[in-house]
């Protein structure tokens, strides 16, 4: 079938299956959950409008969604700036102190699984380390052109002449656009936590064991299961900081504040295992209080990104209170 000659509803099945790999692609370029389900729709709408000039000899229908994808992107990023996490931004913070709240800073996002459906056989193709949030937030750290670069080129697998066709320029600027971007990265040692990692469900388990130290407020339980070199962060707060005994001063001081009453549900995010905390409130509710990202590693846990944003909240749809 021609897509020329496609109707609304032919045209719609062909492209519906690239669309998690499209939300997945325009997450990593943006950083921003609700600007990337934005620039799929923006990209089905204009593939639609042009669909008379799709020609299947030039190359195949994916691809050609993908060079729609990442120049609707690309024209995103001209009016926003980068999406950093308070790691990628400030100086380490000493547990010890006030949280400083980052104002009118645009905080990188975590995306929920669930947006995906990761795990059907349709998102088969999608690379999860890639949707890590150390590796999204290592993107922002890269010019727009040289993060389209490196996806196309190191996580979609695209060829140098792919990508020249998508980007509308030569395989020569490809590669010296790749070449600049890997040195970028390597200039942050952002990337030095792409490790291997245990499997799901070990993932899983060292995080259940972290929240039922949680529920307990037992810190020293909670310090057991983190890597001696574990990072927390917490935006829209800056305080950022590194190591077991800087993380068990902070989590005395939130146990001393919120007290030990707390409640948990468990979620995915970033293809990583993840929870809401609920602390209970002064009507006997638990109250939604955060989402809470880990980064797992064979020795245990090496990072917890801490988000208390509504609009996060909203795009894991999460409960606002949980019963008592």
């Amino acid at each position: 079938m021609n897509v020329v000659t496609a109707t609304v509803e032919e045209f719609d099945r062909r492209i519906d299956p690239y669309r998690s790999e499209l939300l997945a692609h325009c997450y990593r370029m943006l950083g921003s959950v609700h600007d990337a389900e934005d620039l799929v729709q923006e990209t089905y709408l204009r593939a639609w409008r042009a669909k008379d000039r799709y020609d299947e000899r030039r190359g195949s229908l994916r691809t050609w969604l993908y060079r729609i994808a990442t120049n609707a992107c690309l024209t995103a990023l001209e009016s926003r700036s980068r999406r950093p996490l308070p790691s990628g931004l400030v100086a380490e913070s000493d547990p010890r102190g006030p949280l400083v709240h980052g104002g009118e800073i645009t905080w990188l996002q975590p995306l929920p699984d669930s947006l995906l459906s990761l795990g059907e056989p349709e998102t088969a193709t999608i690379d999860r380390g890639s949707l890590r949030l150390a590796f999204v937030a290592a993107m922002q750290h890269l010019s727009a052109r040289q993060r389209a670069v490196l996806i196309l080129r190191e996580v979609l697998d695209f060829s140098a002449a792919e990508a020249a066709d998508i980007l509308s320029t030569t395989t020569a600027s490809v590669n010296s656009s790749l070449q600049r971007a890997r040195a970028t990265l390597k200039e942050t040692g952002i990337m030095e936590e792409q490790v291997a990692e245990p499997s799901a469900a070990e993932q899983r388990a060292w995080v259940d064991k972290y929240m039922k130290a949680f529920e307990k407020a037992d810190v020293e339980g909670l310090k057991r299961l983190l890597t001696d070199d574990v990072r927390m962060e917490m935006p829209p707060m800056v305080n950022w900081f590194v190591g077991r005994a800087n993380y068990g001063v902070f989590m005395d001081w939130v146990f001393a504040k919120n007290g030990d009453q707390w409640r948990f549900l468990p979620v995915g995010a970033n293809s990583q295992p993840a929870f809401a905390a609920y602390n209970r409130g002064p009507n006997g509710a638990f109250e939604l209080h955060t989402l809470q990202v880990f980064t797992v590693t064979r020795n245990g846990i090496s990072r917890n990104s801490v988000f208390r944003d509504a609009e996060v909240f909203a795009s894991f749809k999460l409960p606002a209170e949980l019963e008592g």
